[in-house]
């Protein structure tokens, strides 16, 4: 074994300087993100599930060889957002039934890292534009959900190591980033460790932002993550980014990551590390890298990431953590020889690719994918070449002289195709960036000021990933001009970027679906695939915060920006958006309600006391579940006949091929988590057990019984 074991100030470390005098190897050529998890092969190193051989293999990694050697990767900890936590912590109950029923101690089962589930994806924006919205989805959502709420306040008293963020703090990811993180771990032999982490959810990597190596995962890798168990994954190719430059006052972090998510599609990163380097990533604040780092998914890779630096140190004093964890923090990094952000040429990539940040242009993403950016000035055009364009070219397959036609629902409510239906401030992906929120802010404060106004058929909406957020643009004296546009704070969660947007007024649904328009949904989010925001609008379009408000205004996607009037202002002289648009100095000048430590620490610091509806859920006790009837949480069957001794496995014969995909294929395939159709196998089944079409919630919500998914 190594000998590398050393003292600093805080306690103890795996030291990699040490190893790498050990084994005569130039460790600090290693991109960074492949040293953190070399630590953790170092330090989890028991001849066992981590060989000396493992250590070498790793050490000794090349950025140009082939990827045949897994690495088993022990993670300090899993985050777990509710859709996908709850069918765990089911086989966790499971186990704990097996146990009991064998004679042994329940305890027995127990997560062996800390486990956080924080409830985000079950609320649904049923009711929006007014200051009671907030109110009225939360009570919504905890009617819905009562049985699931129940169930987890179960795991919280049974299991030590398991915590729930209840309803309404926020998003998982955003919340992971701005508190759940705590930047290095010490064990009881205090012996100290970089945060490490695997989610059950796809933008796991936003916390690749602070210098946190972490991704998503599927359920069982997790599982086994929370028992201890090694993650395994190929070693990974890494693709060094080099940043240059810095962006136009005028662009924003999501013109920036969705040009990023165009370029590195192309650059087929798929299965890859990707890490920032350069002196423009070291100009980026740390929550414009977290809005980078949260797209890696939809760039393909498995983790977009950014090295600890002072930015990063200074992140964790504006939101609040202690002292001695920050001071930490930097020591171990730079002990570690890993602080700083690496510039051209101090480290081996597999690949390297240069952006200019100077070169970044106003945009927005779509209409079906994420990856189809599309210059400000040029969606006009675009979406018309689109409309007639066939399926397969990523159009829509219309008669282009539709385009202009106008349709009137049976209210009198006049509706085009291109009209904005939703237009939603929402997602972890840019609600966690204060520059954005207070530009979007700022248009609404312009526009409102010049007297501009909403058309009532958007259905607009403010969901935002941290109530934080809320705080600080209330400071700013901005929350009120969004309200004014219909703005108002309608939830704390993924709501409209999960597809959780609620439904439309019922004359425009009907207008939309029976004469088969092509509608759109302007979005802060990360995902705009077809249906995924609303089963009947099928343009959906990703944009930063100030754009979805520009929209909102617009009312339409066939309206040329730069050369035509957003409206009319009230004494009638045109409004173009220049004459909204915020300047940098501006945002900036608001920027220090954004990073306030006390907010964040009175805003994290009682969460079990923090909503009156999660505290009167009752919590039933035991450290066995009873397993009460409910279509939403079942008992596991896998086991049912469980023995200490595995059964033989017999042959597998006449194996045949279940299905061929094509290409983007995506979690929303795989598995379900929109609303359930009365007449799918879901809906027959829950309608055999009594549950009335409106109490079908969704699938995600009742992904704790399995015969529902299944």
């Amino acid at each position: 074994m190594f000998n590398t074991l050393q003292s600093f100030k805080h306690g103890k470390f795996h030291s990699l300087p040490a190893l790498a005098k050990q084994l005569n190897l130039k460790l600090e050529r290693l991109p960074v993100s492949i040293r953190i998890v070399l630590e953790s092969v170092l330090r989890n190193c028991d001849g066992k599930k981590v060989t000396e051989e493992h250590v070498r293999q790793l050490a000794g990694w090349q950025p140009n060889a082939k990827r045949t050697e897994e690495i088993p990767f022990v993670l300090a900890r899993i985050l777990l957002q509710d859709f996908t936590g709850v069918p765990l912590l089911c086989d966790l109950a499971a186990m704990r039934g097996v146990a009991a029923r064998m004679g042994r101690d329940p305890k027995v089962v127990e997560p062996l890292v800390p486990v956080d589930l924080v409830v985000d994806h079950s609320v649904q924006i049923d009711h929006f534009g007014t200051k009671n919205a907030l109110d009225l989805n939360m009570k919504l959502e905890f009617k819905r959900n009562e049985e699931r709420y129940q169930f987890m306040k179960w795991g919280m008293q049974a299991f030590d190591t398991f915590k729930v963020v209840p309803p309404g703090i926020g998003i998982c990811h955003q919340v992971n980033l701005e508190y759940l993180a705590p930047g290095v771990h010490k064990s009881r032999e205090g012996i100290c460790y970089p945060d490490t982490l695997v989610g059950t959810d796809s933008h796991t990597t936003m916390i690749n932002g602070i210098g946190v190596v972490g991704w998503g995962v599927g359920g069982i890798e997790a599982e086994a993550g929370m028992l201890g168990q090694p993650v395994y994954f190929l070693t990974p190719d890494v693709v060094g980014v080099n940043l240059k430059g810095k962006l136009h006052p005028a662009c924003t972090a999501t013109d920036l990551v969705l040009t990023v998510t165009e370029m590195l599609r192309k650059a087929k990163v798929v299965g890859k590390f990707v890490e920032y380097f350069g002196e423009g990533t070291e100009s980026l604040s740390v929550t414009d890298r977290a809005t980078i780092a949260n797209m890696a998914p939809e760039y393909g890779a498995t983790m977009g990431y950014f090295p600890v630096d002072a930015r990063t140190l200074e992140y964790f004093r504006g939101t609040g953590r202690a002292a001695d964890k920050i001071d930490a923090l930097e020591a171990y990094f730079k002990a570690q020889g890993m602080f700083g952000i690496p510039k051209k040429g101090q480290i081996d990539y597999s690949q390297v690719l240069e952006l200019d940040l100077a070169t970044i242009y106003p945009s927005i993403a779509g209409p079906k994918r994420p990856q189809d950016r599309i210059d400000l000035d040029k969606v006009k055009p675009t979406f018309e070449k689109l409309f007639s364009a066939p399926v397969k070219e990523n159009g829509f397959g219309k008669k282009s002289e539709d385009l202009q036609k106008v349709t009137k629902a049976f209210d009198g409510t006049e509706i085009k195709n291109g009209d904005v239906l939703i237009a939603a401030i929402t997602s972890c992906t840019n609600t966690s960036n204060p520059g954005v929120l207070l530009a979007a802010g700022l248009v609404a404060k312009k526009a409102v000021e010049l007297g501009l106004k909403v058309n009532p058929r958007v259905k607009t909406s403010l969901a935002p990933g941290s109530r934080v957020v809320t705080e600080y643009l209330g400071k700013a004296g901005l929350l009120p001009y969004l309200e004014k546009l219909g703005f108002s704070v309608a939830a704390y969660g993924c709501t409209t970027c999960i597809g959780n947007a609620g439904p439309l007024p019922q004359a425009i649904d009907e207008a939309v679906a029976k004469n088969d328009l092509v509608c759109a949904a302007v979005l802060s989010g990360n995902r705009n695939f077809e249906a995924r925001i609303h089963p009947n609008i099928r343009a959906n379009f990703l944009a930063s915060p100030p754009l979805v408000v520009v929209y909102a205004l617009a009312g339409s996607m066939l309206l040329d920006l730069r050369n035509q009037p957003i409206g009319k202002s009230k004494d009638g002289k045109d409004v173009f958006i220049g004459h909204i648009w915020p300047t940098a100095d501006e945002v900036k000048a608001l920027m220090k309600f954004a990073m306030d430590a006390p907010t964040f620490q009175r805003m994290y610091s009682d969460l079990a006391n923090s909503s009156v509806l999660w505290k009167k859920i009752p919590a039933p006790a035991g450290e066995v579940y009873s397993w009460p009837n409910s279509t939403y949480i079942a008992e596991p069957p896998f086991f049912k006949d469980f023995a200490m001794a595995p059964g033989a496995v017999g042959g597998i014969n006449g194996a045949k091929v279940l299905g061929i995909f094509g290409d983007s294929v995506t979690t929303d395939h795989i598995s379900p988590a929109g609303s359930i159709k009365p007449t799918s196998p879901a809906g027959i089944y829950l309608q055999e057990h009594d549950v009335a079409v409106a109490d079908f919630n969704s699938f995600g919500a009742r992904r704790g019984n399995h015969e529902v998914m299944m």
